[in-house]
């Protein structure tokens, strides 16, 4: 075993409290470590909006993953080879989940059958809640349940923050993602760019 001496004790002391200050001075700066600790009780943490988008030669490898939608249905990565996929993180009582749908709804039917489709992963409902918050604001495209086995969150987990809700993700025709948006959507028309853009690629 190691023994430190006496005369180094300050030293090591000294340095291990900066190192600590500049750790907490970092995550002070962390919005959403910022959230989590003001304990509020919204039932959220939601990101700042921010986009980000990669350009095809630093895009990861292509997300693979399967799961069960509010209908009991099957859905796979598989299924969306060679299409642009919008992956939107959400559940039912989220504010923001609530005011980006209506775009989110009205950006899939314009994109449907025009080379992207969008999928939803609810992260916190039972099937039954996810299917009346679609009747509520008519969205028509299907949702993973994700709440018994966080399968979805896990595929994802090198790209949307724990508990960053929502979190709107585009991958381009090979599965990678190519641009996220941390929180809520409150511009569909960079959305929409992020979405054509993506398309344009394949062409």
């Amino acid at each position: 075993m190691t023994r430190i001496s006496g005369s180094r004790r300050p030293v090591l002391l000294a340095t291990a409290l900066v190192a600590l200050s500049v750790l907490l001075a970092g995550c002070s700066s962390d919005p959403l470590a910022d959230q989590y600790r003001e304990g509020s009780n919204k039932g959220y943490i939601a990101g700042d909006g921010s986009v980000t988008e990669i350009p095809l030669d630093e895009r990861g490898s292509a997300v693979e993953f399967t799961g069960t939608t509010e209908n009991g249905d099957t859905v796979a990565s598989v299924d969306y080879a060679g299409e642009v996929l919008v992956v939107n993180f959400w559940y039912a009582s989220c504010a923001p989940c609530r005011a980006e749908a209506p775009d989110l709804q009205k950006l899939n039917a314009e994109f449907t059958d025009n080379g992207a489709s969008f999928l939803g992963v609810n992260v916190r409902d039972q099937a039954a809640n996810a299917i009346a918050f679609n009747e509520s604001f008519g969205i028509t495209y299907p949702s993973v349940m994700d709440v018994n086995d966080g399968g979805m969150q896990l595929a994802f987990s090198g790209d949307i923050p724990p508990n960053a809700v929502p979190t709107t993700l585009v991958l381009d025709g090979e599965g990678r993602v190519a641009a996220r948006i941390l929180g809520q959507v409150t511009e569909s028309s960079i959305l929409k760019t992020l979405i054509s853009d993506t398309i344009a690629e394949g062409s």
